[in-house]
């Protein structure tokens, strides 16, 4: 009888072993230590790796670990340093998989893999794609790259000219190369993919090009391209067929695409997807915003403009879009919405719901239904001034006619400016306080459209714009936002500069982030009291990350090398005494050369 009970017992634990993958792919929530009751992550968050660009595939940037928490953040030291040898904006974030450390650098956007199991982490390989070099002269913000993911035993990642490359994680070695887009038209592909399903999922980015934006799909295995959805262009070309239900009437219709166009505008009207892509395993979607219409000059466009400013929900295996919603038609602003897309499960009002947190360019934190695109909540978390609010019933903005610009029109004192309420820097929240901490920027604008020509491979902006501090004596603030409640907590503001570094969130109620100056810092994710900072070398545009080490220890890495579309101000090749330079971010970032200037290093931190 013994032994029966035993097999028995030995069966349901290899069941069990099989199942609770497939659960977490299959929708079963997370438990997390701590958390709140009326908080539930979809996908199951990092656990002493970092995989995926955000560490899971709902953009939480929350990791259980503890080991590092509010009572001994304060003994953080480096642990080690590298240099990258590429003094340009150290954007995104690095991976760690089975004991290794993998970094992606700027143009030539090397691969670096570093082994953790030995001291000063030294170098086991490093992958050189050898990327075209023209692509650096049409890149719009800095040579920079966001980021790989890791899967099926490849890390998978984009380079500049528009090469997604797999190269096997354990020797380096080149696994596929495939072309996506086309330098000659100004594309590249600076975002981070992401692996949903064996599908590698990527964007492209060159919005002030004139560059049609689109999102690929990818076989993991092979490198062939399964499926290609365009954001403007008739339906099929979108991959709108009749399983996409809109919540709202305004977009809804038959190839919105091109009717809220002129005359073939939509096929250089921009809608790059150089952002973040989340998944939700529980609906089996993936999430991501898309960018500018192109060109900045709205006169040159008249309509909505569709589907630039938009969410969209596609099937990852066929890119098939099931809705979309436009946050901003008709954009006069460049008003990129290509920001994290934060899937969660909460008591929303009373009642649980599967919901999509935006905290977006326009200065407005999103609340969103994930099942059906319905906006809940928009809440500004900045000073705003484009719109009064928007109309949930409508899902449209309130706009001030004031403060769009037309041609040989300057709107004045537009908050927030094209840089917007929050960049692509990534948020992070937290189960266990229901918060989400947002990098924001306080930047207002003067914009001006002026006439614009396309020609192929060149700038197609139609805009004059400055940008300086906005209102209340600050630039930056890492602000905490209560998601529930809709409505901010607390707050760090930074006088001079924006917070142009993502944000990670850890079991140890501890919140990183960097500052434009270079500071590194910890704080208690319930308080913001400031617990532990220290001076990098450069000023910090990259995402923080945490991890376990083979040794058992929790370690915090993080990019010190400014640059970026704000940060390249810091670069030789800009001048601060020109206003316009740099599409007009000069004017905001003044004292940027007084305080850092460029770098290359990966930093990692240990108790």
């Amino acid at each position: 009888m013994r032994e029966r009970m035993q097999r028995f017992v030995l069966a349901i634990g290899c069941l069990l072993s099989l199942l609770v993958p497939a659960l977490a792919q299959s929708g079963s929530t997370t438990t997390i230590p701590g958390q709140i009751p009326s908080i539930h992550f979809v996908s199951p968050v990092p656990d002493g790796e970092w995989t995926l660009p955000a560490g899971d595939y709902a953009n939480t940037r929350f990791s259980p670990l503890d080991q590092i928490n509010t009572k001994n953040v304060s003994s953080l030291k480096i642990i080690g340093t590298m240099s990258t040898g590429i003094p340009h904006g150290h954007e995104g974030q690095p991976l760690v998989v089975n004991g290794t450390l993998y970094v992606v650098t700027p143009f030539p956007n090397d691969l670096i893999a570093l082994d953790l199991s030995k001291p000063g982490f030294p170098m086991k390989w490093k992958y050189e794609p050898r990327p075209d070099p023209k692509a650096q002269g049409v890149a719009c913000c800095d040579t920079v790259n966001r980021g790989a993911s890791y899967g099926d035993g490849k890390i998978v990642y984009a380079t500049l000219d528009n090469h997604i490359v797999a190269v096997d994680a354990n020797t380096g070695k080149e696994v596929w190369r495939t072309l996506v887009g086309d330098i000659d038209i100004g594309e590249t592909t600076t975002g981070a993919p992401l692996i949903v399903k064996n599908v590698v999922i990527t964007g492209d980015s060159g919005g002030e090009m004139g560059v049609r934006g689109k999102v690929v799909g990818l076989d993991l295995k092979t490198g062939r391209v399964l499926w290609t959805a365009y954001s403007t262009g008739p339906d099929k070309d979108v991959l709108i067929g009749p399983d996409f239900k809109a919540f709202y009437k305004k977009d809804q219709g038959k190839d919105l695409g091109v009717s809220s166009w002129p005359t073939d505008a939509w096929k250089i009207g921009g809608g790059p997807v150089w952002g973040w892509i989340s998944y939700d395993p529980e609906t089996d979607l993936v999430f991501y915003g898309t960018g500018n219409p192109g060109p900045w000059n709205p006169d040159m466009r008249p309509g909505d403009n569709k589907w630039t400013i938009t969410i969209f929900a596609r099937k990852p295996e066929t890119g098939e879009a099931k809705w979309a919603v436009q946050l901003v038609p008709h954009d006069a602003w460049d008003y990129d919405e290509i920001m994290e897309n934060i899937a969660v499960d909460m008591n929303w009002h009373g009642q649980m719901r599967k919901l999509l947190i935006h905290p977006g360019r326009t200065g407005y934190v999103f609340v969103l239904d994930r099942e059906t695109g319905e906006i809940l909540s928009a809440e500004k978390f900045q000073p705003v001034n484009w719109s009064k609010g928007y109309d949930l019933k409508t899902g449209l903005p309130d706009v001030d006619p004031a403060k769009v610009t037309h041609t040989g029109v300057n709107a004045r004192q537009v908050c927030p400016s094209s840089t917007g309420g929050k960049e692509f820097v990534p948020s992070a929240l937290s189960p266990r306080t229901g918060f989400l901490y947002i990098p924001a920027h306080n930047t207002c604008m003067d914009h001006e459209s002026i006439q614009a020509n396309y020609i192929a491979g060149t700038p197609f902006l139609g805009s004059s714009t400055t940008m300086y501090r906005g209102p209340g004596g600050y630039q930056g603030e890492l602000l905490a936002w209560d998601v529930a409640n809709a409505k901010p907590v607390w707050g760090i503001k930074e006088t001079d500069f924006p917070v142009y570094s993502g944000v990670l969130a850890t079991g140890g109620d501890l919140v990183f982030y960097g500052t434009m100056d270079g500071w590194f810092r910890a704080v208690d994710a319930r308080s913001g009291t400031v617990l532990w900072q220290t001076k990098l070398a450069s000023g910090i545009v990259g995402d923080p990350i945490t991890f376990k080490g083979p040794d058992g220890r929790q370690y915090v890495a993080i990019y010190a090398g400014i640059g970026g579309w704000m940060g390249a101000a810091a670069l030789p090749s800009i001048s601060i005494d020109d206003p316009y330079a740099a599409l007009g971010i000069t004017g905001a970032m003044k004292k940027i050369k007084q305080v850092t200037g460029p770098g290359d290093l990966l930093y990692v931190f240990g108790l």
